[in-house]
């Protein structure tokens, strides 16, 4: 017994000593507490501070001249608030917003490739969102129209690295991708589009919505099938990620062929493994212009519950970002990431964080490899 009672003093007698310094949190060793008038910076080091911009990049009002001509950009942000081409939940007219702050963490070197994107040769900004009305889609589609012409049309910063800005778009249900389309066509002509999503949204409009009126076959579910009617996408497009049912059985997948799409389904990523399904759309888009739109729904809802139409089966986050990843060398002119719709996601934001990792892999996609029009 007094062994053990001398064993015990000298185990404390050997342990870190603990002072407490006359201030809390303040060592005594060469610190000393800030008086009433001493500076501190309140300019940088916060991850909280400013406007909520993507990754706390600049904002720019990129619709006015003004502004627009004087802070000249390689890359932009654009949200597009809208949500009401939807046949499920809606509410992605806040993705924007949500993918937002889900990227306030976001900066530094990428610990895969060791380079930082914020730190490169590309000027990038943030635009805001277009100002969208919500009580008429054929008037948003054409605001949104718009609002990617007029950003898109800017000088680039870097005219050595290609002359026109890029657009990487935050939704918003997946309709918008019809505008970025229309967009892109301009300006690089049609272009093959990898379509991540578990929906193949090639839907006759007349099928899906067109029954019912022609307003209503503009939609979430048409928009690929009306970018294939109005000439802007290749017939060497491919989805990625498809799980969920069709309408019409083999008439949809028929169709889907006819709109210039190949698949590669959920499940075959078992099969075929990251490297297969990374060198089937490298083969299938060959050396063409490449638009990459993400419907965060070809994510399992484990990983993206905050979504208006979620599919079980899906892909995880880790999977997605190592498929984004590898396309490294692509000539991508554009992309988005859409569907996202906050209020349905975990108190832990587990779908606007993994949003905000999907736009930045597509930022490292087009700062990796820069495209001249």
């Amino acid at each position: 017994m007094f062994k053990s009672a001398l064993l015990a003093l000298s185990t404390l007698s050997s342990a870190r000593e603990i002072v407490f310094p006359p201030v809390a949190a303040v060592h005594p060793a060469g610190q000393f507490p800030l008086g009433h008038h001493d500076p501190v910076d309140i300019t940088s080091g916060s991850q909280f501070s400013g406007l909520t911009t993507f990754a706390h990049l600049p904002y720019v009002n990129c619709f006015v001249d003004e502004e627009a001509n004087t802070q000249r950009y390689d890359i932009a942000f654009l949200g597009a608030p809208f949500d009401t081409g939807v046949t499920g939940r809606p509410g992605a007219r806040y993705g924007p917003g949500g993918i937002r702050l889900g990227s306030r963490r976001l900066g530094g070197w990428n610990i895969y490739t060791g380079e930082n994107v914020f730190e490169s040769w590309a000027k990038l900004v943030d635009c805001g969102d277009a100002p969208l009305t919500w009580l008429d889609n054929t008037v948003a589609l054409k605001q949104l129209d718009q609002a990617h012409k007029v950003v898109s049309s800017r000088p680039a910063n870097s005219t050595e690295k290609g002359r026109v800005p890029r657009i990487i778009t935050l939704g918003g249900d997946h309709t918008t991708t019809l505008s970025a389309l229309r967009s892109t066509h301009e300006k690089w002509g049609p272009v093959s589009v990898i379509h991540f999503d578990s929906h193949i949204d090639t839907w006759d409009p007349e099928v899906l919505g067109g029954g019912v009126s022609h307003y209503a076959g503009v939609n979430h579910g048409t928009f690929l099938h009306l970018a294939h009617e109005e000439g802007l996408i290749r017939n060497t497009s491919i989805h990625v990620g498809i799980r969920a049912p069709v309408n019409r059985g083999k008439a949809d997948l028929r169709n889907d062929v006819r709109c210039g799409f190949d698949m590669i389904k959920a499940r075959d990523l078992d099969r075929l493994g990251i490297d297969g399904v990374v060198e089937q759309i490298k083969s299938r888009v060959g050396d063409s212009r490449v638009y990459i739109s993400v419907d965060i729904d070809v994510l399992d809802p484990a990983y993206a519950p905050a979504t208006g139409t979620a599919e079980p089966g899906g892909f995880t986050t880790r999977e997605l970002l190592s498929i984004l990843d590898a396309l490294r060398g692509l000539p991508v002119i554009g992309g988005d990431v859409v569907e996202v719709a906050p209020i349905y996601d975990t108190v832990a934001e587990t779908t606007t964080l993994g949003a905000a990792e999907v736009a930045n892999s597509l930022l490292a996609l087009m700062v990796a490899t820069p495209v001249s029009a």
